[in-house]
């Protein structure tokens, strides 16, 4: 069979991984005989090359190995070689996925206070449908103050806190290294922003240089859970009224996994983050689809109040990628019929990034981030709760028109994950899941994160959110308005057809405030409302 394989179908042709070493093998024995020993020298190479040949034509796992030795082998290569390559070589500045290179290297310029101007006018193609617009005005106003907060915590918070426009998403320590997590928790120290600390707990590196923090609480409740993994309201309490703690955040769903959980492998789960988790060390890390403290929207209100006392009155609020509407508009409906009020939400959309996920639940699972701000905000508004429950956004924010637009939809606040995860370096090589991040970002590896600085990286951390919030002003300034507070969907257009553009209040419907409550039938919402109930999360209608 071997031999069959060595010369039939283009044998010669397809063996060249193996006659060429033979042959150069054979060459290098007689010249080491006839002219000089010194020529044995070359078996170091090509000795290992002829037995790597012989092992592909013998073993049976690789077709292609089997019929192409050796050579087969640089498919390998190039595939690994592949994402830096395109990136790098091959694809135009607005061809890159998930991330193009005009944002990223608009993040890496801020991020160094670098120039991040662009030359000789946009790249976009202004009249097709990847153009979106913001309505500038005639009348700009230069007086606009240059930043701006937004105060959160209803009249049940008796510790609201002032948050920054933009802000760090939400990333777990063992998602990222420690270096990463101290880099951007000195960076929102220095920028006076906060710094969410994901799912997996909240570990020394989120508290080590004072930045402010939103402590997320998941499924899995890491950080305040028992030995059953049940929420654990003293370890809860303790951890929550440390002065760097400014609110609790109950993770619902996140945009590029909804409803899914998630596993951190058991080589993954070292005895520190073990720790910081409150979990076994060297074991799989389960987080489950769901939560254990509730399963309808009351008893989750009832929860975050829970949370909100054990806290000592910080904010809480939830984060949630959409899905079904009517559950947005059940949780409305408890927060009335209770009288117990989040203090703040977090939409993430379906663009929204992880470390890792399946395909299937990133490309086809969750409404994208401004569906699911339409369906948010209007439910708000029209139950009258917009004034007291603000509002956050969360998908692909990178820019200050990005976070213009997210505001035009009902956003009071933008959090981002990826943009700072490049102001720190990343150059997106798509590894974040394999523990090989070559910038030591998402990596626990100490070899690894020896390239990530942290007093270096924080300043560039500081220095990208403080030239993006620049950008914001810019943008305020000449839409005429006084805050981002005051951007409305009249303001963002998209094309329609290739002959009107249009404004996102033509697209989309917006409810009059207070509508829900008296004329829900006279609202776009009429079906949605009907089939919401404060107790359960199922459709009832």
């Amino acid at each position: 069979m071997l031999v069959r394989g060595l010369f039939a179908d283009k044998g010669l042709e397809r063996n060249l991984g193996f006659w060429v070493p033979l042959a150069l093998t054979l060459a290098i024995i007689a010249l080491g005989l006839l002219v000089s020993p010194h020529f044995f020298w070359g078996l170091v190479i090509l000795g290992p090359l002829l037995l790597i040949a012989l092992w592909d034509m013998v073993q049976t796992s690789h077709s292609l190995r089997r019929n192409y030795p050796l050579t087969a082998r640089f498919r390998w290569l190039f595939e690994d070689l592949r994402p830096f390559l395109r990136s790098y070589i091959v694809e135009g500045p607005l061809e890159g996925r998930p991330y193009d290179r005009v944002a990223r290297s608009l993040v890496y310029a801020r991020a160094k206070k670098q120039e991040d101007a662009h030359p000789f006018g946009t790249e976009l193609d202004v009249y097709s449908e990847e153009y979106e617009a913001l309505c500038h005005s005639i009348n700009p106003n230069p007086k606009a103050p240059k930043r701006t907060r937004v105060k959160v915590g209803t009249d049940q918070c008796s510790k609201p806190y002032d948050a920054a426009r933009l802000n760090i998403s939400a990333m777990s320590f063992g998602a990222l290294g420690n270096h990463a997590i101290e880099a951007l928790n000195m960076g929102a120290k220095m920028g006076d922003f906060y710094h969410d600390t994901g799912e997996g707990g909240l570990s020394p590196y989120h508290l080590k240089h004072g930045g402010d923090v939103v402590w997320e609480i998941g499924s899995g409740y890491f950080g305040a859970r028992d030995d059953d993994g049940n929420f654990d309201p003293e370890s809860f309490r303790d951890k929550s009224q440390h002065d760097s703690v400014k609110m609790t955040e109950i993770k619902l769903s996140q945009g590029a996994k909804p409803g899914h959980g998630g596993l951190l492998p058991a080589a993954k789960v070292t005895d520190e983050i073990a720790r910081t988790r409150q979990v076994p060390a060297n074991e799989d890390c389960l987080s489950p689809p769901g939560h254990s403290a509730f399963s309808t929207p009351r008893e989750m209100l009832e929860f975050a109040a829970k949370m909100r006392d054990l806290s000592g009155g910080k904010p809480v609020g939830i984060k949630l990628c959409v899905g079904m509407p009517h559950e947005v508009f059940a949780i409305c409906k408890a927060m009335l019929d209770s009288g117990i009020t989040l203090d703040f939400i977090v939409v993430d959309g379906g663009g929204g990034g992880t470390g890792a996920a399946p395909l299937e639940l990133s490309d086809h699972v969750g409404l994208p981030l401004r569906i699911g701000l339409y369906y948010v905000n209007n439910a708000l508004v029209g139950t009258g709760l917009k004034d007291k429950v603000k509002l956050a956004a969360s998908e692909k924010v990178y820019s200050g028109s990005s976070i213009a637009m997210n505001a035009a939809l009902g956003a009071n606040w933008c959090n981002a994950a990826r943009a700072f995860m490049f102001s720190l370096g990343c150059v997106q090589s798509l590894r974040c899941h394999t523990g090989t991040c070559p910038t030591g970002v998402a990596t626990s590896s100490p070899a690894r994160q020896r390239g990530l600085v942290i007093p270096e990286k924080a300043e560039r951390v500081a220095n990208f959110q403080s030239k993006t919030l620049d950008s914001l002003h810019d943008i305020v300034v000449a839409c005429g308005l006084n805050s981002p507070d005051e951007f409305t969907p009249r303001h963002l257009r998209q094309w329609k057809n290739n002959a009107e553009m249009i404004p996102w209040s033509q697209i989309v419907n917006e409810v009059e405030p207070g509508k829900l409550l008296h004329e829900p039938d006279d609202t776009p919402f009429a079906e949605y409302w009907r089939m919401a109930d404060a107790d359960t999360f199922n459709p009832v209608a």
